[in-house]
This record gives structure tokens, sequence and C-alpha cells, in this order.
């Protein structure tokens, strides 16, 4: 899978989200930023059934637009749909 890109409308804030997936035990993941802010990893999150931050800085990411990018990336994960 290449690199994604797509413009979010979430809040009536304006993004521009980029995601580029990689593999890491086994489990796909994305590296995602957005209007040009730092990188955030992506990974399966089995309690909440999606993608979701990992890390100290997912905290920094506004919900609703976590939930957007989420439900993005889930539809182009394969074996996720």
């Amino acid at each position: 899978m290449s690199k994604l890109s797509f413009n979010l409308l979430v809040d009536g804030v304006p993004y521009m989200v980029k995601a580029e997936p990689f593999s890491f035990n086994d489990e796909q993941r994305y590296n995602v930023s957005f209007n040009g802010s730092e990188t955030y990893i992506f990974a399966w999150d089995e309690e909440t059934l999606r993608y979701a931050p990992v890390g100290d800085v997912a905290s920094t990411v506004p919900v609703s637009l976590e939930q957007e990018i989420a439900s993005r990336l889930y539809e182009v994960t394969p074996g996720k749909e």
C-alpha cells in the first residue's frame, strides 16, 4: 500500500492528512500527519475497534479529528473492511 493523502473538514476546520502505512509485528500501522504537524503513529486498538494514535503525544490530537482519521484508515486497510 502506498502513501495516502486526503482532506477532511472537522468541526469547521480544514485538515490535509497524510498517512504512510508500515508493518510492525505483522500489524498494519500508519505514520500520520496533518496540516504539517508532527507525525503520529496510528495502530489498531482492539478495545475501541478502530485505529487510534499511540504514545504520549496521542492526547494532542483532537478527538473528532482522531475519529475521522481512524474511519478513513479503516476503509483503506486490507482485511479490516
